[in-house]
């Protein structure tokens, strides 16, 4: 399975941090199955963007889970139903901050707050399998740089919580979409 990391409008080094926080650049097997869309020199909301860059490197055989934060999530579920209308399986979509996207389709989607209220109002444009949000909230970038330090709750579709890290809950639904 292949993971494509969209960032959102910000600096390149805070994409590096979230790489690190996720522990995907010390993993030598996960490291290889991470492409991350170069938002730092082209849009990063830009579905058939992030799709031609896909499609150049990825087979359409192979399994896609797409993460995205901020405006990389508008490109993201964009290139992710493109993918799918070409033929690709799409495992999941993460959706970090996607505040105000409307998230659907017929793959798992997920999404990430980094406040209680972010969370409350985007689950009216689609909650998703999971959700996950900071508590205590904490800044937009922040929950990018650094998913291992946010602390708050997943919630299950079910509505069962459970307290962790962003970062933990994360690589629990990457875990368990890669093993589906």
């Amino acid at each position: 399975m292949q993971i494509i990391v969209c960032p959102g409008i910000h600096e390149s080094e805070f994409t590096q941090a979230f790489l690190q926080g996720m522990q995907w650049d010390q993993d030598r097997e996960k490291s290889e199955n991470v492409l991350v869309y170069p938002a730092q020199s082209q849009p990063a909301y830009a579905g058939w963007e992030i799709s031609r860059f896909v499609s150049q490197r990825v087979s359409l055989s192979e399994s896609v889970l797409w993460v995205a934060f901020s405006a990389g999530v508008v490109g993201a579920i964009a290139a992710a139903w493109q993918w799918r209308q070409q033929g690709g399986r799409v495992k999941g979509l993460i959706a970090l901050d996607g505040w105000g996207m409307p998230l659907g389709g017929d793959f798992p989607i997920y999404r990430v707050s980094h406040d209680h209220f972010t969370h409350w109002s985007s689950a009216l444009l689609g909650r998703g399998e999971n959700s996950f949000y900071a508590d205590p909230g904490v800044e937009h970038l922040t929950l990018w740089r650094s998913p291992n330090l946010v602390w708050g709750w997943q919630e299950a579709a079910s509505g069962a919580r459970s307290r962790m890290t962003a970062a933990a809950c994360l690589q629990g639904w990457v875990q368990d979409l890669t093993s589906s």
